[in-house]
């Protein structure tokens, strides 16, 4: 019986063994595969060198696309690992996050893998690519600038009425310390009656946002000019012109549903008396680069016209000559029926810096009646001092000196040929 016994024990006893060395053999074989399956994951972490792990990343993904046409899938830590630092796998990012898996970069450019230092953020804004324009018709004021004014001009065909709002003025130069506005509004060529908005008081910008209509047919419109004249109006009671704003109309297409809004910068009216046979008003420019010499024909005033109707037509013609010989000539429009026409026209004429000493400008006004002969009215001369002498060289010269500039000012016609 103790035989038995002996034996017994020991075969329960190796049977015991055996399971216990099967056991332990199963945990070692476990633990052994679950090293092996995150053996990729955990090497680029314990190594320092970021540019390795992409670029290993990078040749895994080259021979995934050789064998499969289909995008990789893009990297994501596994949840059993969260809570480790991923940090410097690129320059000066840091991929990880604590609560999300999918690891985003606030910012950095597209990669070439589909990895997580190359993602965006969906969603983010730039608020520089959303910034309105800055309106620099309320900043950018020229020297000397004597003032601003806005207004807008809309045409209603039916009725045939031509709807002005006068909307504000800024950076206004008063005589004296403090200023009282009002604009005064004309049609041109009828300068006995105009509109005048209310006093502003106290204001060198003020707001008027007021409404005026002039009754004028289509077929006039484009030969109408507006003219804006702003006052001050002192404790006495006097008024004191602090500057103008003409607009012709010609060149503007005006429609019911077309409502154009315009800015221009106050002038200074020439206060001198009209000559004897009237004023033009041009602006010179020279472009010696291009070799382009630039008339600019603003408006006349003080014209003696010969019959003053509306069939009456007055142009300016504008003449390039050299060594007193015709280069060549360009005419404005003609306006009908004003002493006072404004044209607001440019000419460009070709003219080599050499032949400037020889060279010369010459403006000629003129009038035309329907079956008459046309009729000269006045003519003014600029060059170098071959030909000119006085306000006309000035100008000249005052061209040359500036270039690329546009130099304005007023002449005396004369009645010479």
């Amino acid at each position: 019986t103790e035989q038995v016994v002996a034996v017994a024990g020991g075969i329960i006893g190796g049977i015991v063994l055996f399971v216990l060395i099967g056991i332990t053999g199963y945990l070692l074989w476990k633990k052994f595969c679950c090293l092996f399956s995150y053996e990729k994951l955990t090497s680029p972490v314990k190594t320092t060198n970021a540019k390795a792990f992409f670029q290993d990343q990078s040749t895994s993904e080259i021979q995934l696309k050789g064998t499969s046409r289909s995008r990789s899938v893009p990297f994501i830590v596994p949840p059993t690992l969260h809570g480790r630092d991923w940090i410097n796998l690129t320059n000066e990012e840091q991929v990880q996050e604590d609560s999300d898996p999918y690891m985003i970069p606030q910012s950095g450019p597209r990669s070439s893998f589909h990895s997580l230092a190359g993602a965006y953020v969906v969603g983010t804004i730039n608020p520089e690519l959303y910034k309105f324009p800055e309106d620099k018709s309320e900043t950018d004021f020229p020297e000397g600038n004597i003032g601003r004014l806005w207004f807008s001009i809309e045409y209603e065909q039916e009725s045939e009425r031509l709807l002005v709002s006068l909307i504000k003025v800024r950076k206004l130069q008063p005589p004296a310390d403090s200023c009282s506005p009002f604009v005064k509004i004309y049609l041109l060529p009828d300068e006995r009656s105009y509109l005048q908005s209310k006093t502003k008081r106290k204001t060198l910008n003020p707001q008027f946002d007021e409404n005026f209509v002039f009754q004028v047919s289509s077929k006039m419109l484009l030969q109408r000019t507006l003219k804006f004249l702003v006052y001050h109006i002192d404790k006495q009671k006097k008024h004191h012109l602090l500057g103008q704003v003409m607009f012709p109309l010609k060149n503007e297409m005006l429609t019911d549903d077309n409502k154009l809004v315009i800015w221009r910068d106050l002038e200074k009216e020439n206060l001198e008396p009209p000559s004897d046979y009237g004023d033009i008003q041009f602006s010179l420019s020279y472009n010696d680069y291009l070799g382009r010499l630039t008339v600019v024909v603003l408006r006349a005033r003080g014209l003696k016209l010969q019959e003053e109707s509306h069939a009456v037509s007055v142009y300016v013609k504008v003449s390039l000559m050299n060594h007193n010989k015709f280069i060549k000539t360009k005419k404005t429009a003609a306006v009908l029926g004003s002493p006072n026409p404004v044209y607001n026209e440019t000419f460009s004429f070709k003219a080599d810096q050499t032949e400037l000493d020889t060279a010369s400008l010459s403006l000629s006004v003129l009038q035309s009646i329907k079956g008459e002969k046309t009729h000269l009215l006045g003519r003014v001369v600029v060059g170098p001092f071959m030909y000119t002498r006085g306000k006309e060289l000035e100008h000249w010269n005052e061209m040359i000196s500036k270039p690329k500039e546009l130099v304005k000012r007023w002449h005396a016609l004369c009645h010479s040929t």
